[in-house]
């Protein structure tokens, strides 16, 4: 017994020792100290090594779209990496296209900064900004769908209708994880001090946060604007597609046209499974009596003889309602399934490709 116990004794003051080599070896190995951060060959920041590049820019106040939290899993936050990023990691790959490569991008969680790096980001980037905002108002739109609207205070926000925002969950009760989730913006680009957004209840950490832990009158963190969709001028008819909280960026979108007076015609097609799943209907019948608007629900699980409407999904709806779509532009936010299926209905329509946009989440 006695040399089970001793034995017990030396390989846990064996493990002890071997502990405390690799913390000291981490600290003194991986202190990197200050490097040179170039970026777009005109701006150079001295910053700590041994961080991520996401980490590294977001300490300086630049920041880089990461849906995923920086867990190397959504794609968002890729930059051009030019010198000093090592080799591409086996986690980054998945996610990037050969042109990419080819081209140096990375995905900035990825890619640790350990030395003298360059990289190239879109000039655009430097206006995004972190708002410390107020939760003004949470309104509960259906079973799963809050609609939230910040206060900016005496700060602005300037974007574009259609893109999005950043929201930051931070650790709360049961996580001790802080995340950053993207949210397309649902209020109008007016309205400079405000900010509203549809955010869907999934079980996640940043949903889970918004519906059970966050509350009227706290402050929140949110960073943009962001994102590549956005409305484009034009003069010929539009569609818009959406299901779920893939209307926030198509209300915005709507709410610009109003305040501009934009009268083209208009098809908004929204997928949902039943009456129970429609929202914002009043604020929709509002854009209706002002604009050449039309707007399409198709419920896909309604059994009730009360609805008039279309049954099925929105695809079905397209085929029905567009017969030549050659002079069409589109917009489109929703999963990525329910985008490919609708690209492809309006394709069938001779809707042109270039002219369709689409924001998968």
């Amino acid at each position: 017994m006695d040399t089970i116990i001793m034995t017990i004794v030396v390989f846990s003051g064996i493990s002890a020792v071997l502990a405390a080599i690799l913390t000291i070896s981490d600290r003194t190995v991986n202190n990197y100290g200050d490097v040179t951060l170039t970026i777009n060959e005109d701006k150079n920041y001295t910053v700590k090594g041994g961080t991520s590049l996401l980490d590294t820019l977001r300490n300086e106040k630049i920041f880089i779209p990461s849906a995923c939290g920086g867990k190397g899993t959504c794609g968002y936050c890729k930059v051009v990496v030019l010198e000093g990023g090592g080799p591409v990691l086996a986690t980054e790959k998945p996610l990037l296209t050969k042109e990419e490569l080819d081209n140096y991008t990375r995905l900035s969680c990825q890619c640790k900064v350990k030395q003298n790096i360059r990289i190239e980001i879109p000039e655009d980037l430097f206006n995004v900004k972190e708002y410390a905002v107020v939760v003004e108002k949470m309104e509960k739109l259906t079973s799963t769908i809050k609609k939230l609207t910040f206060n900016l205070g005496e700060e602005e926000i300037n974007f574009k209708p259609g893109q999005y925002v950043q929201l930051k969950a931070p650790a709360y009760e049961g996580n001790d994880e802080e995340v950053y989730r993207a949210y397309s913006i649902a209020s109008s680009v007016n309205d400079k001090h405000t900010l509203e957004l549809l955010i869907g209840y999934t079980g996640g950490i940043a949903t889970t946060y918004v519906h059970y832990h966050l509350k009227e009158g706290d402050t929140a963190y949110i960073n943009g604007p962001y994102g590549d969709f956005y409305y484009h001028e034009g003069e010929g008819p539009i569609v818009l597609a959406g299901a779920g909280t893939g209307m926030a960026p198509l209300i915005s979108i709507l709410q610009y046209m109003a305040d501009n007076n934009i009268m083209r015609d208009t098809l908004f097609f929204f997928g949902a499974r039943t009456m129970e799943d429609l929202f914002l209907l009043d604020k929709i019948k509002a854009f209706e009596e002002k604009l050449n608007l039309k707007f399409i629900p198709a419920l896909s699980r309604e059994e009730s003889p009360e609805w008039k409407g279309e049954r099925g999904r929105v695809p079905q709806a397209i085929e029905k309602h567009i017969e030549d779509g050659s002079n069409y532009s589109a917009y489109l936010c929703g999963s990525p399934a329910m985008i490919d299926s609708i690209v492809e209905a309006l394709v069938k329509k001779n809707v042109p490709p270039d002219k369709i946009y689409y924001d998968k989440f």
